[in-house]
């Protein structure tokens, strides 16, 4: 049964703090797709996740190289962004294998590749509400992913 947890961030800085707690629980193996519409801070989500693992100011979004990787303590972390992905196909171009199974990957545009998009994951939606804040909702089908979440503590509302 699927789980989702959701939480507000009124600004960038709640934002980067939510990333930096998504980051201190992942493991080898793990993806975290980010899934929202065009300019809604998919890449400052990410930017702010491997600033919290990786020690450098430069994160620079992955949309003209599709990939960046980068060195962490236990494994290295792959962030793609497909959003000019033409076909699903291209994918196994740019390491994706060595990327979901060894590795922490951050899919912008994931549904670019969706058939080949692995089931045991970390799908984390971004919606952007009249206000401006962002509402992340972020579901897992899988237990062990599921209690990790909930060792967090900081989920505002429960689905």
């Amino acid at each position: 049964m699927p789980y989702c947890v959701q939480k507000m961030c009124h600004d960038l800085t709640a934002t980067q703090h939510l990333a930096a707690q998504l980051a201190s629980i992942a493991q080898k193996g793990d993806t975290f797709a980010l899934r929202a519409t065009l300019g809604a801070g998919k890449s400052a989500f990410a930017r702010a996740f491997i600033q919290a693992l990786v020690s450098t100011d430069d994160v620079p979004s992955p949309t003209f190289t599709l990939l960046q990787t980068y060195p962490a303590k236990d494994f290295d972390i792959y962030h793609y962004d497909l959003y000019r992905l033409k076909s699903p196909e291209e994918i196994w171009e740019l390491d994706i294998e060595e990327a979901l199974f060894s590795n922490v990957t951050l899919i912008e545009w994931p549904e670019k590749m969706e058939m080949y998009l692995p089931r045991d994951i970390f799908e984390v939606s971004i919606t952007v509400l009249p206000n401006n804040a962002r509402l992340f909702a972020i579901k897992t089908n899988s237990e062990d992913k599921k209690q990790r979440l909930s060792s967090l503590h900081c989920w505002e509302i429960n689905i």
